[in-house]
């Protein structure tokens, strides 16, 4: 696990000021931002421990929890990914993903809750067309759906990453596959014209919500536009599809180690260039604009990033276990919640509990304290206190 050279946070401490003076972002965007600039450091608080054997000191910093965090989502992921194991079924899946046109974008930033409540409706509503139609599946379908707002350079793109089982639970409580086998999931064309529908549909409700009209000359745009729904190749099997979930589901705008460099005036990062085969490209930009950008991504307090449906919603969980034993599959039993400890022992090999000076003791929790750093007597105490269990 190599440690990156650059934080978002670095980026907050020297460019946050600018852009507040700037742009004045909402409270929300503000408190996310302190939260994230907080993360890991004396202003949350934190623990010491102590080796039993050599009496050696660590101190730890509270982290913040925020789903934006790019620090916070590995332990948050693994234990999201542990109860999906759990409802997995014994067939194909597909990835599907619905795209907004970018002639929506300044509607998205106007309204986001309510054009991203929309996005999430149009394309379940799609697929869940599609499979009670006896022409495509004639069955009740499940799917989990994962909402990203960005492109590889912070611009604007909100999109839903689908995966959804190749087939579904049919009127009679049995597995019915897919007709299509695993060539794809449902028609493409069709499924983007539906889609498109849908949400126009949706859209024209909102604004008259709003006293506002759909332009006309925005509308003929809308509506001669092909609305991107891109079908993936099927995953192989349930270990594929943990694959994904881990890579998507707590995915954030930018990651600390695709920063390259952060100064006082501006923030160079890389990006795949997808119109340029996926090539790999850096971006340089203020210090200000990329917050700006950022700050897009934050999504409204309250709004919700992953949505599960059909089969798969939490209300039809009797129906799911129906349907995995009549697969023969028995659903592993629902432990504790992985500690972040066991998370590092696990998936990277670190025994965070081992003393990283002696390499036998084991690291025991001293003491807890609150915002900002302990007084230098305490841990002189905290010290004896160690050597004194060793």
């Amino acid at each position: 696990m190599v440690k990156p050279n650059y934080e978002l946070a670095q980026v907050i401490q020297h460019h946050q000021a600018n852009y507040y003076k700037q742009h004045r972002p909402h409270a929300h965007i503000a408190k996310v931002l302190q939260a994230i600039l907080q993360c890991r450091t004396q202003a949350l608080g934190g623990h010491v421990d102590g080796c039993n054997t050599c009496g050696h000191l660590r101190i730890s910093y509270n982290s913040c929890g925020n789903r934006h965090c790019p620090k916070c989502q590995t332990t948050q992921k693994e234990r999201w990914i542990e109860k999906r194991e759990s409802d997995l079924l014994n067939t194909h899946y597909f990835h599907v993903v619905f795209t907004l046109p970018q002639e929506l974008n300044k509607y998205c930033l106007q309204y986001p809750i309510a054009l991203y409540n929309l996005l999430f409706k149009a394309s379940s509503d799609t697929i869940k067309t599609f499979a009670a139609d006896e022409k495509h599946l004639g069955a009740q379908v499940g799917m989990i759906s994962v909402l990203h707002t960005w492109g590889q350079n912070l611009s604007l793109h909100p999109h839903v990453h689908m995966i959804v089982p190749s087939g579904g639970v049919s009127r009679a409580g049995f597995w019915k596959p897919s007709k299509y086998k695993r060539d794809f999931l449902f028609p493409v064309k069709a499924l983007s014209k539906v889609y498109r529908a849908k949400f126009m549909e949706g859209f024209r409700q909102l604004l008259t919500s709003q006293k506002q009209e759909l332009n006309k000359t925005l509308r003929e745009i809308l509506y001669q536009k092909s609305w991107v729904v891109y079908a993936k190749q099927p995953f192989a099997g349930p270990k594929q599809v943990i694959e994904y979930l881990g890579r998507y589901s707590h995915k954030i705008a930018i990651s600390n180690h695709r920063l390259l460099d952060v100064n006082n005036q501006t923030v160079k990062f890389t990006y795949k260039d997808y119109r340029s085969g996926g090539q790999q490209k850096v971006m340089e930009l203020s210090g200000v604009e990329f917050l700006r950008r950022f700050s897009m991504h934050i999504l409204p307090a309250g709004g919700r990033k992953i949505r599960h449906y059909g089969i798969l919603a939490s209300r039809n969980k009797p129906k799911l276990r129906t349907q995995q034993m009549q697969m023969g599959i028995i659903p592993k039993r629902q432990q504790a919640l992985i500690t972040w400890q066991q998370m590092l022992l696990q998936k990277h090999g670190i025994d965070i509990e081992k003393c990283p000076c002696c390499k036998t003791g084991v690291m025991i929790r001293l003491m807890s304290f609150e915002a900002n750093a302990p007084p230098l007597a305490l841990l002189h105490q905290a010290r004896q206190q160690a050597l004194n269990i060793a």
